[in-house]
């Protein structure tokens, strides 16, 4: 079987970046439908309309049910419809992101995810978890591809709720470990073949990052700042833990949030 290394198309990570979301959207569609809570849209709405203001592209804003169910995913495919959208875009938590991946998936169109919190694999991971409309879960829905944009904007993950970062520390530690046992039990992983060197280092890397930066990043966190241990940190967990390799069998995941 041949080895296979999955990742997002593209990973942004930075300051403000969410008001260079137009800029990042345009070459891939011109209408533009993003899913976030009602509180996410208060914290981070206004940013991202003001990258659009002298954008050829457009964004109408979704608000998100609360649970990434089939019910809400053909709802706010038919809202994308409806709006003409030809990219979607997901603003925040687990759910909110895998609601986003599910409807492009249905609709055939790119996604853009943007986590307001570093707590869950859900930004570049190739799958939407699905439960029903009371919470509960139903099933995994696996996706063709990964996401073709993650953006992370490091001031809005500053000021999340540091323990969600540390949650999601507590993850991305055991990423190595999961790696390690693909590699050497030669499983199959969720990619549809055999881990590679890539993925194993990336694993690797994530877990030096952590017990390098992991406390200071908390404690910069906890300051409200962005520093490179912070930055880094984000950076390293979420791209090592989209890439490392997990035997399908093998795989669980946690609720994730809405934040």
């Amino acid at each position: 079987m041949a080895r296979i290394f999955n990742s997002p198309s593209k990973y942004i990570q930075g300051p403000d970046a969410l008001a260079e979301l137009a800029s990042h959207i345009e070459p891939l569609g011109q209408a533009a439908l993003a899913i976030a809570t009602s509180t996410g849209i208060e914290r981070v709405g206004a940013k991202i309309e003001g990258g659009f203001e002298h954008s050829s592209a457009t964004i109408t804003f979704e608000s998100f049910g609360g649970e990434c169910s089939d019910t809400e995913i053909d709802r706010i495919a038919q809202a994308a419809k409806a709006a003409g959208a030809d990219v979607i875009v997901g603003v925040g938590g687990g759910k909110v992101l895998d609601t986003a991946k599910a409807v492009a998936y249905k609709l055939g169109v790119p996604v853009v995810v943007c986590p307001t919190i570093a707590s869950s694999d859900a930004p570049c991971s190739a799958l939407s978890v699905i439960y029903t409309e009371d919470g509960v879960f139903d099933r995994y829905l696996f996706l063709p591809a990964n996401p073709d944009i993650v953006l992370m904007d490091t001031t809005v993950i500053a000021a999340s709720p540091v323990r969600l970062t540390v949650s999601g520390m507590g993850d991305a530690l055991a990423t190595y470990f999961e790696a390690r046992a693909c590699v050497e039990s030669e499983a199959d992983t969720c990619a549809g073949g055999k881990a590679t060197s890539a993925a194993l280092a990336l694993a690797k890397l994530c877990f030096d990052t952590l017990m390098a930066d992991g406390v200071k990043a908390k404690v910069a966190l906890e300051a409200g700042c962005t520093t490179p241990p912070s930055s880094a940190l984000s950076r390293r967990t979420r791209c090592s833990r989209a890439s490392a390799s997990r035997a399908a069998a093998s795989q669980r995941r946690t609720p994730s949030t809405t934040a």
